[in-house]
């Protein structure tokens, strides 16, 4: 399956998460310590915002600080389903040109920039699951994809401090997956 194709299904599956957290959720805790539900979403609807400008050549000095702070407004399920929904489409329209996407740490090929945002996508939608009582069942396509692709990264993102140490998984590709992450697949 084509690094875009999954992007997509991982966003829209987190817009669908998003879209079902109750009025009363949004200062739940989260498997990430420092975020509330939340925080959690302004998080990924702000990497959201980012990829547009990304795929279309912007560097990360031309975007500059747009997106910091609370981009939730008054309306955060709509906010999360307009981002998710420009994310998707910008991917969808660059990643068939190959294009190069101008990073912080360098220039990075757009199919490996949309797996970035899958796993991402991917995790913190088992995170907003688990934090509002949501079934925390993941794709299983996209979580194979993404588990593959995590392999030869897992240790450069814990060396970065980008996760956690890794917990116990559970046997299962989703909870192993999930464990990569830092997260206890039982929080």
């Amino acid at each position: 399956m084509e690094a875009s194709e999954l992007h997509r299904r991982a966003v829209e599956e987190w817009v669908r998460r998003v879209a079902a957290v109750e009025e009363d959720q949004w200062e739940h805790e989260t498997p990430c310590a420092d975020w509330d539900v939340r925080a959690l979403v302004n998080h990924v609807v702000g990497e959201e915002m980012w990829t547009r400008p990304l795929v279309e050549g912007s560097t990360v000095e031309e975007v500059g600080d747009r997106f910091d702070g609370d981009l939730l407004d008054g309306d955060p399920v709509d906010v999360a389903s307009r981002a998710g929904a420009d994310a998707a489409a910008a991917m969808d329209e660059k990643a068939p040109a190959g294009v190069l996407v101008k990073l912080s740490f360098g220039e990075t090929p757009v199919d490996e920039y949309a797996m970035q945002l899958t796993a991402d996508h991917l995790v913190h939608g088992w995170d907003l699951a688990a934090a509002t009582g949501q079934d925390r069942t993941l794709d299983a396509e996209v979580v194979a994809a993404v588990a593959a692709w995590f392999r030869e990264r897992e240790d450069l993102y814990r060396q970065a401090g980008a996760i956690g140490p890794r917990a116990d998984g559970g046997g299962d590709a989703q909870a192993d997956l999930i464990a990569a992450f830092g997260r206890d697949p039982s929080w």
